[in-house]
């Protein structure tokens, strides 16, 4: 009797639960259920949407600048790139000295100052230079600047663009033969004609340049990556050079004798 007695105290007691209770408990079946369901279906859908999309969006986030050094090493190297800002005197069209930036072959800066002209300054030329008067009223003055940047660039391949123009407006030469002129490299010619630093920068190294106020120190980077670049070319192309210049002074020197040979044979014909 006991044993056939207690199921029927277990169904009794599963007859007894609250209602209420049960209905609850169905409640959190279907919540658990469509909180599942949520999570099956729409999450790994948003996630995978992100990984095929990340790769384009760090690519364009994380574009290494090509100008930025890849060394903090600040040493003097056998090769130094210089670019100079301008400022106007006189009339205001004569050009003078503001800034002078020069950097080592890996990038680094060498040597940044602002430079106080001998002449007042009556235009500052914001927009391109991006002086400030605020800039130069602490500058060191023009000799200091320029004996130093003589120092940096003695026996060493000078790089830039348009060097003509920075050692003009530093009132100094450098030997022929160890400059390396961007501006005037055959190969970064078009149509035989040069091409601005910043277009060259684009199209090379896909780097932007003076959008706006010029930096030195941006442009100064740009023409030596220029050349790092190209080095081997460009040395080649040099050499090629002076080897062919070297032969022809050798052909000119080789006819000279004979026609200096000639001319004292006619002038003893005349005495005789």
């Amino acid at each position: 009797m006991v044993a056939a007695g207690e199921p029927m105290k277990k169904k009794a007691k599963q007859n007894l639960l609250n209602p209420n209770w049960v209905q609850l408990q169905r409640k959190l079946k279907l919540n658990n259920k469509s909180s599942r369901t949520y999570k099956e279906e729409d999450t790994p859908k948003s996630i995978l949407g992100k990984r095929k999309e990340s790769p384009n969006d760090e690519s364009d986030d994380s574009q290494i600048d090509p100008l930025i050094p890849v060394n903090d090493d600040s040493s003097l190297t056998d090769a130094v790139a210089i670019d100079c800002e301008m400022v106007g005197v006189g009339q205001g069209n004569k050009s003078a000295l503001g800034r002078v930036t020069m950097v080592n072959k890996w990038g680094n800066v060498l040597y940044d100052e602002f430079v106080r002209p001998v002449e007042r300054v009556v235009d500052f030329r914001t927009k391109i230079s991006g002086i400030r008067p605020r800039d130069l009223k602490k500058a060191i003055d023009f000799w200091t600047a320029q004996k130093k940047v003589a120092e940096l660039m003695k026996g060493r391949i000078l790089v830039g663009h348009a060097l003509q123009n920075d050692l003009k407006a530093l009132l100094l030469s450098h030997p022929k033969k160890d400059i390396r002129d961007t501006s005037e490299y055959q190969p970064f010619l078009k149509s035989g004609c040069r091409r601005a630093l910043r277009h060259l920068a684009a199209e090379i190294l896909g780097a932007e340049i003076q959008s706006g106020e010029h930096c030195p120190i941006q442009d100064a980077r740009a023409a030596m990556l220029l050349y790092q670049r190209n080095r081997k070319e460009w040395e080649r192309s040099l050499r090629d050079q002076f080897r062919l210049k070297k032969k022809q002074n050798k052909r000119k020197n080789k006819k000279k004798p004979k026609n200096e040979d000639t001319s004292n044979a006619n002038h003893a014909i005349i005495e005789s």
